[in-house]
């Protein structure tokens, strides 16, 4: 209790540096976000109306300390480019990033952890090699990259290579214009494949890498060597010797990976046009807005503490010696 205490403590003061860093940098960075909200024959006068308007006049102490203290009270503050709260601009695109992030996460350490174990105890030495080569190459594939080499493969090169019409997916947008109810889950999940496949791509093969040398040094214990000389069976040995020591460093690099559900599909949604929090960030950025960046700021910073408190306490209930 007194270490999980410490580890809350430190979080909240991680918190305050992140979102103070942030604050800091955003308003002493080039420009002045009034500038892009007026209209270009506006004097002089109606600008540092709106700046007054806006409390951008204010020192930036005062300013920090005016959004610290709203922040306190549960208030984002207002979007300057959308008027409309921070809250709201977050809880409309929170559920994209959700989606993409969530089914993209969980598609990663299935098929990362089942290709890791197939390679540290199946494969010959030979299939071993070729799938560290391919995973090696899909983890290092940029995913702006991968993601426009898979739209140019379901677009014009379906046709080129022969393949199936329904091989050819819609490539940007999360629904085709004019769906229907009928058919919008249909056709949102064929606008879905491809975002997920960017993202699920290089996170299995990282996985797998991980898995793989994490399954290979639990393999080698003494005492799974003792369990195969009580006569115990390859599968069982498999699976409560080395698959439960290989838990351990799997769980970390759980919690490791859990901010990237909200966090990671920026330059995903900003291919295909999917109107998540990465995307909704650069807009909030290119407009200067103060507000919804340190909102989506504080979001991600939540989630980063969060999750890394979480591998703590799933890393505790999987482990006994943590526990004594």
């Amino acid at each position: 209790m007194h270490r999980l205490l410490l580890r809350v403590i430190d979080a909240i003061l991680l918190l305050w540096i992140v979102t103070t860093l942030t604050f800091a940098l955003l308003h002493l960075a080039p420009g002045d976000p009034a500038t892009l909200l007026i209209a270009p024959t506006a004097t002089a006068a109606e600008a540092e109306q709106l700046r007054v308007s806006l409390g951008l006049d204010a020192p930036l102490p005062v300013q920090y300390a005016r959004w610290m203290r709203d922040v306190l009270h549960g208030d984002l503050g207002m979007s300057l480019s959308r008027s409309m709260p921070v809250r709201a601009v977050i809880a409309e695109a929170l559920p994209v990033s959700l989606f993409l992030g969530g089914v993209s996460l969980l598609a990663s350490f299935a098929l990362g952890t089942l290709l890791g174990l197939v390679q540290a105890l199946r494969a010959s030495p030979r299939v071993d090699g070729w799938l560290s080569t391919l995973s090696l190459t899909a983890f290092a594939a940029p995913s702006f990259w991968l993601a426009l080499a898979l739209v140019a493969l379901v677009t014009s090169g379906v046709a080129q290579l022969g393949l199936p019409d329904w091989f050819r997916l819609p490539a940007f947008g999360m629904q085709s214009p004019g769906a229907t109810d009928a058919v919008s889950w249909s056709d949102r999940l064929r606008h879905a494949i491809l975002p997920l496949l960017v993202l699920a791509i290089p996170g299995a093969a990282g996985v797998s890498r991980y898995a793989r040398q994490a399954v290979r040094d639990a393999s080698v214990a003494p005492h799974v060597s003792s369990a195969f000389a009580r006569g115990l069976s390859r599968l069982r040995v498999e699976w409560r010797h080395v698959l439960r020591n290989a838990l351990t460093p799997l769980i970390v690099l759980f919690g490791l990976t859990l901010p990237g559900v909200i966090a990671g599909s920026v330059f995903v949604e900003q291919v295909f046009a999917w109107p998540g929090l990465g995307r909704t960030m650069l807009v909030a950025i290119a407009a200067r807005d103060y507000p919804v960046v340190l909102g989506l700021t504080l979001v991600y910073a939540v989630a980063v503490v969060s999750a890394n408190l979480l591998a703590d306490l799933m890393l505790w209930l999987a482990d006994p010696r943590r526990r004594a």
